[in-house]
């Protein structure tokens, strides 16, 4: 399907999906992230917001004291580690909840860390275009030009497969 004959060249083919290990992110409260669910961390979140909205997440139920146990596989902030943690900082998770050494706030800091530290760059970034919109009216009229381009060549392959590539008027 959407091979074309004898050119060696697919036209129209079948978008795949290139899912990440991490292709769905957990919400603060280990839901799906939805921002109708109000779960979520915006990319211009505040890095205080960020801290504090990982704070409040909740944790393993079966950890009601310090001193209990926990199970880290149960815990909507373990799913965040295997996103932004290393493999040292999970190994300490693990080791930390299951024999009860570290408290949940304590477990939370490492992402709460990771979490703003991959937003500052996006953050500096947005400011920047912030201050010079006609940039960003530059980059879209570029961008279109690019899109447009691709467009008729693709239209152009798909006439000439389908045995439309004749020229008009005659």
């Amino acid at each position: 399907m959407g091979y074309l004959e004898g050119t060696g060249k697919t036209i129209l083919a079948e978008p795949q999906a290139l899912l990440s290990p991490a292709s769905k992110m957990p919400g603060l409260d280990g839901q799906k992230m939805s921002k109708s669910y109000g779960n979520t961390i915006s990319l211009r979140e505040h890095p205080d917001e960020v801290v504090r909205k990982i704070n409040t997440m909740p944790t393993d139920p079966a950890r009601v004291r310090l001193t209990d146990p926990g199970e880290p596989e149960r815990c909507p902030v373990w799913q965040l580690h295997q996103v932004y943690s290393d493999q040292n900082t999970q190994d300490w998770v693990q080791q930390g909840c299951r024999g009860a050494l570290i408290g949940c706030l304590e477990c939370k800091k490492p992402v709460a860390e990771a979490v703003v530290a991959e937003l500052e760059p996006i953050q500096q970034r947005v400011a920047e275009y912030e201050k010079d919109p006609a940039e960003v009216q530059r980059i879209i009229a570029r961008g279109a030009e690019r899109a447009s381009a691709a467009a008729q060549e693709t239209l152009r392959d798909v006439r000439a497969a389908m045995g439309l590539d004749h020229k008009r008027g005659n």
